[in-house]
């Protein structure tokens, strides 16, 4: 696998809620680049990101996965991430890695919580997006409707870079409105068109509206514009950038992931519109705290720096031992080679590293600033550690998970089985930091937290299937206490009740 030079890479998160097609479209853009020959699907369990059984089984993204794809000289990693709300803390963490995100809106049913959810943790990164209009081909799609929605629900503009040619069954293809050109698709191949004289107005009034934003970018454009003059269309391919990577507003590309609609266009738009690693550093420069004496340390995104690297995800694997997927800010990291942990001090022997192609492992023999890579076996590293030259340390700000908001009491199925529940679920803790497990001193019960009722249940299949170990859930016994909340009034001698004369009381209080 060739290296790309920094200025070529693009670490791209597919994100929205669940069911609005990440997988679907990741799995679109892997084929129309032709990272892989066969295109796979969520139905039929066959899609390259969502391959573990419980994924499989229940049609959703559960963990986030890697993948990567060649387009126009341009080396783009993907990560495909949940959007069902018990699993979305782990596309908070994902986030940490990307430097854009392509923001999938259906065009059914709109902007959902997950997706406004998602949109706030991507502003916290100051993560530039786009967004994609899916499932045009879908009955009661409204590309006007999803348009409205992204403008209402994220408070930004939306500026769409494509319109569609119809919707539902008459879904033939979209409108180019850099170039005014029709693209339109006949059994999965695309041919140039003439615009259908139905939409050249709509057409035209979206085209006014991207030449208006981008004119309002710099004085002389807009003077000239006002008196009447054109942008070139250099001018306007500079001003989509400009736009995006400042985040005045959004670009909108629409399409099919399922039909494959769209594709090539939308990562012809994710090249342009979202940054390089050297370009997000001007957005958000890389800095960090040497762990020696507090200070803040920055890093430039280029191989001669000194090597540092984020640890976003952990894969706990009970062959291949436990997987650390990273993110490579600056220097370069070859294999068989010794790196610091920053965050614990120790030194971790670095064997063969790779890049990851669902769950394909693709050796690689350095991976330089701005890569997204993993290894394995590493011992005393974790979720959010920093791993660094050791000449020159430094210690990258860890992603904050929220807290766990449900608790199930688990007892494994056979008996003696305890110890094996207790080093499975610590394995799982690993890759999981929203998972928590402890046993409660006065229940004596193994306790088990998490996000929701599915997480935990998913996270039990995957400890039968990756451990061994069966287990049940059940609700947690509440510890109850007596006490004394008041003193017992004293009674009178001679009174019913009273103790006789020469007999003794002892009184609470």
């Amino acid at each position: 696998m060739a290296n790309f030079e920094v200025s070529r890479i693009r670490n791209i998160a597919v994100v929205a809620h669940g069911g609005a097609g990440k997988t679907s479209l990741t799995e679109a853009l892997l084929f129309a680049s032709g990272s892989i020959d066969r295109l796979g699907s969520v139905d039929s369990g066959t899609s390259t990101t969502d391959f573990e059984p419980e994924e499989i089984a229940r049609k959703i993204t559960i963990t986030s996965s890697l993948c990567f794809c060649s387009w126009n000289n341009h080396r783009i990693n993907l990560i495909d991430t949940p959007g069902f709300i018990n699993f979305i803390e782990d596309t908070r963490g994902c986030l940490k890695a990307a430097d854009g995100a392509v923001v999938i809106v259906s065009a059914i049913s709109g902007v959902k919580a997950e997706t406004e959810k998602i949109w706030k943790y991507a502003c916290e990164y100051e993560i530039p997006r786009i967004v994609f209009i899916n499932k045009m081909d879908k009955e009661n799609a409204d590309f006007s409707m999803a348009v409205s929605e992204v403008e209402k629900s994220f408070d930004a503009e939306a500026v769409p870079l494509q319109m569609p040619i119809g919707a539902g069954e008459t879904f033939l293809g979209i409108i180019d409105l850099v170039t005014m050109k029709a693209i339109t698709y006949k059994s999965g191949k695309a041919a140039d068109a003439a615009i259908p004289s139905e939409l050249l107005i709509e057409a035209q009034g979206y085209r006014k509206k991207l030449v208006e934003k981008i004119a309002e970018s710099d004085d002389a454009l807009l003077e000239r514009y006002l008196e009447g003059g054109e942008l070139t269309p250099d001018e306007i391919i500079k001003g989509i950038k400009e736009g995006s990577l400042t985040r005045r507003f959004i670009p909108v590309a629409c399409g099919s992931a399922a039909k494959n609609i769209g594709i090539p266009q939308l990562l012809d738009t994710l090249v342009l519109c979202l940054p390089s690693p050297a370009e997000m550093v001007r957005i958000s420069p890389v800095r960090g705290k040497n762990p020696k004496d507090g200070k803040e340390v920055e890093r430039k995104v280029d191989e001669k720096e000194p090597f540092s690297a984020y640890v976003f995800k952990t894969i706990a694997d009970p062959y291949a031992g436990k997987l650390s997927l990273f993110r490579v800010y600056s220097g370069t990291l070859k294999a068989d080679s010794s790196v610091l942990n920053s965050a614990s001090g120790t030194k971790e022997r670095i064997g063969q590293v790779f890049y990851l192609q669902g769950k394909k492992q693709v050796p690689a023999q350095v991976l330089g600033p701005g890569e997204i890579g993993v290894v394995a076996k590493l011992k005393d590293t974790d979720t959010g550690d920093t791993l660094s030259d050791e000449s020159h340390p430094i210690i990258f700000e860890k992603v904050k998970f929220a807290e766990p908001i449900i608790s199930y009491a688990i007892a494994p199925k056979s008996k003696g089985d305890e110890e094996k529940v207790s080093s499975g679920l610590q394995r799982m803790l690993e890759e999981d930091p929203t998972l928590r497990f402890h046993r409660d001193e006065e229940t004596k019960e193994m306790l088990l937290s998490g996000m929701g009722q599915v997480h935990l249940e998913v996270t039990l299949e995957r400890l039968k299937r990756k451990f061994g170990v069966e287990v049940v859930m059940k609700t947690p016994k509440i510890p109850y206490r007596e006490t004394i909340k008041s003193p017992a009034p004293r009674l009178r001698a001679g009174t019913k009740n009273s103790p006789a004369e020469g007999d003794s009381m002892e009184t609470a209080g």
